[in-house]
């Protein structure tokens, strides 16, 4: 790969990480799963077992309560491992709060944590293999 098709790839795969945080405040969940290879498995920032399948992961966003979120996404770093492969860490903070008009005033402090991810290249598409999330930090906004 050379250094113009490593770049293309990198920024790929950041748009790619960056458009899920879109997807999921905007409720687009059908989009989101379609983000993941068709057995991709995916685990939520605050745990539990790894849902498997895109329709099992568009499912279980579905199946949430309705809100309001705001994902923050930094902190991209993207290791090619080939023209197919690759690695992603990135930093997410989420804002979130029950749904209601905008503006809505956040429901629960802050959280900030990120994703690790393994991604593939099908059809000339980078896809999610695995999507898995962590929290590491609350932020009490009122006590800021």
């Amino acid at each position: 790969m050379n250094e113009v098709d490593t770049m293309l790839a990198e920024h790929a795969i950041a748009k790619l990480v960056m458009q899920y945080a879109l997807h999921n405040d905007a409720r687009e969940f059908g989009a989101l799963a379609e983000m993941f290879v068709e057995q991709g498995k995916f685990t939520r920032p605050a745990g539990g077992d790894p849902i498997v399948g895109r329709q099992n992961i568009r499912e279980s966003y579905e199946a949430r309560p309705a809100r309001v979120s705001r994902h923050l996404v930094a902190n991209i770093v993207v290791d090619l491992l080939s023209d197919t492969d690759a690695r992603c860490r990135s930093t997410m903070m989420i804002f979130a709060s029950p749904a209601g008009e905008l503006p809505v005033h956040a429901a629960s402090p802050a959280q900030i944590g990120g994703y690790d991810d393994v991604l593939r290249r099908e059809n000339g598409t980078w896809l999610f293999v695995e999507r898995r999330g962590h929290l590491d930090i609350e932020v009490n906004l009122a006590a800021a």
